[in-house]
Formats: C-alpha cells, sequence, structure tokens
C-alpha cells in the first residue's frame, strides 16, 4: 500500500520497518477486534506466502 515506515516504538529492534497490508478476507484481532480489511503491521510478523496465481 505504500513505502514501509520506520517503527520507532520504544520496544521495535534498530532499523525495524512498519508495513500497511491489505488482506483478502476480513481479520479479526487476538481480542476478537474486527473486522480488519488493513493494518500497519512491524516486519518481524511477516512471512513470505505463495506466490498468486495471475
Amino acid at each position: 500500500m505504500g513505502a514501509p515506515e520506520p517503527n520507532e516504538h520504544a520496544r521495535s529492534l534498530s532499523g525495524e520497518l512498519l508495513y500497511w497490508v491489505t488482506f483478502d478476507a476480513p481479520q479479526y484481532d487476538c481480542d476478537g477486534a474486527g473486522p480488519h480489511r488493513k493494518a500497519q503491521i512491524w516486519d518481524r510478523y511477516l512471512r513470505t506466502g505463495p506466490e498468486a496465481a495471475l
């Protein structure tokens, strides 16, 4: 959704980035809040997925 941003949170790692992501389907967080269609995610929690078929 845009360029990653520096993570300035007190508990972030040095050089850690924040990424805006859009979910394929609405998601709920660990507290049950939602549904969320997009979110700002710390890079330590992101994993690559399989390539999407075009």
